[in-house]
């Protein structure tokens, strides 16, 4: 060990060379991680003006592309957001391959095969009629189902982090690959969900004829009808239709209460679907233990920047460095 601490702290070639000479395979595991360490440093060593140059390209790198996709999402939001979402169901699944992830590939493919077949039906012309709540159905079990699993993996971590996984005798490496797990399966599919959620809100509601993302809607909305499944609100005994609450909006609009908050929490529509009047979140969710849905659909919203975009300027700043000869 005495020999390694003193390799360390050598300078130049020298220190550089004796390294390379380092027999990995009589070191444990601590000392091995020390010499690599060691040789990275030793590799780096006076390239101090390089490494600032390549700080500075990171930093206009993000600036730009923030920029850039800022301007993309507001002038083509309907390109932007099918290519994030391509990017969002694609990128994971090249890493899964990579690193031998076989549990959440299993996963991967189950959610893909299920939320595919919920996405024909919501792009369908005609629209059958108990398309628009199963397609709220199955991303609200989603979204509440990522909701949970995020908790407790975050419950996982902070437990860990204070040492209260020693009481359960189990191991601190484990009980935080445990909660880092969860967490990034419950913010992963909850962003991937939404993102198909909002996708197959549109394709519906234009069909159905009351919402169109841009203009007016294609048929008058009667006050009997609600526009985001199309279905009577208040029936008769004898009439067929859905029997459940209504919710009005403040612009006087009247929707059946699961289609309206599976429009504005699953759906990301904070605009009535027929007027496109602002919506009230906080008067819809009063309930205070309904509002972390919100604000747990917000993170979401940010994390898809991250999850989405940022392998990609990460390698576009890797290739420029690459261009520039820069290591």
């Amino acid at each position: 060990m005495a020999a390694v601490v003193e390799v360390e702290v050598g300078a130049g070639a020298d220190g550089e060379r004796e390294l390379d000479e380092v027999d990995m395979s009589d070191l444990s595991p601590e000392e091995q991680w020390r010499v690599e360490h060691a040789r990275m440093h030793a590799k780096h060593r006076g390239h101090e003006a390089m490494h600032a140059e390549m700080v500075l390209i990171l930093i206009a790198t993000l600036v730009v592309a923030q920029l850039l996709l800022v301007q993309w999402k507001q002038r083509h939001p309907r390109s932007y957001n099918m290519v994030t979402l391509f990017q969002m169901w694609v990128v994971p699944l090249y890493f899964t391959v990579k690193l031998h992830w076989w549990r959440f590939l299993v996963i991967w493919i189950l959610f893909s095969a299920v939320t595919a077949f919920v996405t024909f039906r919501a792009t369908r012309k005609p629209l059958v009629q108990t398309t628009p709540r199963l397609v709220y159905k199955w991303f609200l079990l989603i979204y509440k189902i990522s909701y949970a699993t995020g908790i407790i993996g975050y419950m996982a971590v902070m437990f860990t982090l204070f040492g209260l996984n020693l009481l359960f005798k189990i191991k601190p490496e484990d009980a935080m690959d445990f909660g880092i797990s969860l967490l990034f399966y419950g913010l992963y599919y909850g962003v991937l969900e939404r993102d198909f959620a909002e996708m197959c809100a549109d394709y519906m509601a234009s069909t159905i004829g009351f919402y169109s993302e841009s203009g007016m809607p294609t048929k008058h909305l009667s006050d009997s009808v609600c526009a985001v499944c199309g279905q009577q609100i208040f029936v008769d005994v004898s009439e067929e239709g859905i029997i459940e609450n209504t919710y009005r909006l403040s612009c006087n609009h009247v929707f059946h209460e699961f289609c309206i908050r599976g429009w504005c929490i699953v759906g990301k529509k904070q605009t009535c679907p027929y007027c496109k009047e602002k919506v009230d979140l906080k008067r819809m969710f009063s309930n205070p233990w309904e509002r972390p849905h919100v604000m747990y659909g917000q993170l979401l919203d940010w994390l898809r920047y991250l999850v989405a975009w940022q392998p990609v300027i990460i390698g576009l700043v890797q290739g420029i460095n690459y261009i520039l000869g820069l290591e």
